[in-house]
């Protein structure tokens, strides 16, 4: 049998190299169970600061630390990750609580496992990979807790599958029903929404996942009975999926009523300040900021006591002011606005590229706004560098056919900003000619030979073109004429003496 040389092979360092650099924890383990390596990521989410800290072996592991499930349940040292690893198992998205032997402070891991594997089948590496997720978790818990804790009725929905997750013991004691009465169920099979007031308004903001707005509504309870209640939905997000939270108000008897609409402004307060997505709360009439949750504010790096009360236009915030006019400007007129794209920046100058979602509310009988935001900066940029390949590729849009262009042209503008305000009739009738011989390929030189003109003439009235259509160049130009079914040269009509 070939010995194996005592010193790290090139390929190992290489690797090492590798995990070193990666944002997320990363652990290498011999077959044996030896731990080869670790980066500094992986290091920190352990709480120590060297390899050998970690156990050196997948058994010392096991003696320095101690593991549980979310449920809080022990895990046997058998089925740590490390051991699954080093016995050949792959698995993932793997959540367990890991603290130190003797310690009450804890980190959160999302785990999965990668095998490497010789050309002959045997393991040669088994590469342990783990996030921290304890943030999260603990978002996730504090909201479970407030969530279970409130007194007032609560149902929460999965959009994804309009399917009840999970019911606080006020719902329970309200309606009668067991927990396993309710969770599991569709909404098809009890549909909280039966006879509301405005059901149509209420189903449409369901499928949208946006908010609902108090109403009246006749619940379905066990045996065929009914109660009737206030319904409001508040869209949330948990664990990277979309859901509805339900709040019911007992409208039997009228003193419950008083009691559940305080109830119900509390609850609405714990969802918006432990909503894990970035929110305000605004005046509808004087535009002025009531309230910004907490994610707001890790986002923004503005807290509250900054900008409470404050005019939201003379806010330090939009970028520029005049797209957030035209955000208020579209909110009055249709009540509600979708994925609004606006430019945020944060305090220490950062510029964050934002989708601005906002619906018209009522608070305390004032007409408020509830605007909740999401940063789209990473996908801005990688969107950046998509049109700027494209942009590269239409240099010679002659190569291309009508049909492609428009594929382009789809992918190098949001359907936002596909309209124009210019419009052919904005155009002479010579620019109309030129702009149609470009988008038959022809340049400058040879719609100067087609029209009878000066190759300065026609490079002027291209350059005129470029400024009524707001373009910068010539596939920008081809562009706009084919989206408006200019595909070459017409004759211009004859004028009758």
């Amino acid at each position: 049998m070939k010995k194996q040389s005592a010193a790290p092979s090139l390929e190992r360092l290489r690797l090492q190299e590798i995990i070193s650099a990666l944002n997320e924890g990363v652990i290498l383990l011999a077959p044996d169970g030896a731990i080869v390596s670790a980066n500094s990521a992986a290091l920190d989410m352990h709480g120590v600061s060297s390899l050998a800290a970690l156990g050196k072996s997948a058994a010392g592991y096991a003696r320095r630390f101690s593991l549980s499930y979310a449920n809080h349940r022990e895990i046997p040292h058998t089925q740590y990750p490390i051991a699954r690893a080093c016995a050949g198992k792959v698995f993932s998205d793997l959540i367990v609580k890991v603290s130190r032997a003797g310690s009450d402070s804890y980190r959160m891991h999302s785990v999965r496992s990668l095998i490497l594997r010789s050309e002959e089948g045997a393991i040669e590496y088994a590469v342990l990979v783990a996030s921290d997720i304890t943030e999260r978790f603990d978002a996730e818990q504090r909201f479970e807790k407030a969530f279970q804790a409130n007194p007032a009725p609560a149902l929460i929905c999965r959009l994804s599958d309009l399917r009840y997750t999970r019911a606080n013991r006020g719902f329970l004691e309200m309606t009668g029903y067991g927990k396993s009465g309710i969770v599991g169920k569709t909404t098809y099979e009890i549909d909280v929404l039966a006879q509301a007031r405005d059901r149509a308004l209420a189903l449409e903001r369901l499928n949208q996942g946006g908010t609902i707005p108090q109403m009246e509504a006749l619940l379905p309870l066990p045996r065929g009975k009914h109660k009737h209640v206030i319904i409001a939905g508040q869209p949330i997000e948990q664990d990277d999926e979309s859901y509805m939270l339900f709040t019911f108000i007992d409208l039997d008897p009228s003193k419950q009523v008083e009691d559940s609409l305080r109830q119900t402004e509390e609850r609405f307060k714990t969802a918006f300040r432990l909503a894990p997505v970035p929110m305000i709360v605004s005046t509808l009439e004087e535009d002025r900021l009531i309230d910004a949750n907490d994610a707001f504010q890790a986002a923004t790096g503005y807290m509250s006591a900054d900008i409470d009360s404050l005019p939201m236009q003379s806010l330090p915030l939009w970028t520029p002011g005049e797209r957030y006019a035209m955000l208020q400007s579209l909110l009055r007129q249709t009540g509600s606005v979708r994925n609004f794209e606006l430019r945020i920046c944060a305090r220490d100058g950062l510029l964050l590229d934002c989708l601005v979602s906002a619906e018209i509310v009522t608070i305390h009988n004032d007409r408020c706004v509830l605007s909740v935001i999401q940063d789209i900066t990473d996908r801005k940029h990688t969107e950046g560098e998509l049109i700027a390949a494209i942009e590269l590729v239409m240099q010679d849009s002659s190569w291309f056919s009508r049909s492609i262009i428009e594929k382009l042209a789809q992918l190098r503008r949001p359907a936002a900003q596909r309209g124009s305000m210019t419009e052919l009739a904005d155009l002479t009738m010579r620019e109309r000619e030129i702009l149609g011989l470009m988008c038959e390929g022809l340049d400058n030189q040879a719609i100067g030979s087609r029209l009878g003109l000066s190759r300065n003439t026609v490079r002027n009235h291209v350059a005129s073109i470029y400024s009524k259509l707001d373009v910068h160049n010539r596939s920008g130009a081809i562009v706009w004429g084919r989206e408006r079914g200019i595909i070459g040269y017409q004759k211009p009509p004859a004028i009758r003496g």
